[in-house]
């Protein structure tokens, strides 16, 4: 079973500036059809970008980081709705 953290802080901003929840966010990681990208972006810890289907049927990027030592905690960053274009990469309408 997967485990999650966030900053409580940082899902409230995020629910109100692109309407997702980091609830909904996890559901990303359970959906066999998506993608992974490594950010990067130049930050302090490795980041991936997961593009994904959630559990409400909306297409989301979700950031996110791993932690623990065995990597065995994901931490969400940041979610958003996928744009037109990711969209369609995720339908794999585009390469």
């Amino acid at each position: 079973m997967l485990k999650f953290e966030w900053d409580q802080a940082k899902a409230k901003s995020n629910l109100k500036k692109h309407g997702v929840s980091f609830e909904e966010a996890k559901s990303v990681f359970y959906d066999d059809l998506a993608v992974q990208f490594y950010d990067e972006t130049p930050n302090e810890e490795e980041r991936f970008i997961l593009l994904g289907m959630s559990n409400l049927s909306r297409i989301l990027v979700v950031v996110h980081c791993e932690r623990g030592d065995d990597n065995e905690v994901l931490r969400i960053i940041s979610a958003r709705k996928a744009t037109k274009n990711e969209q369609r990469h995720y339908r794999g309408e585009e390469s």
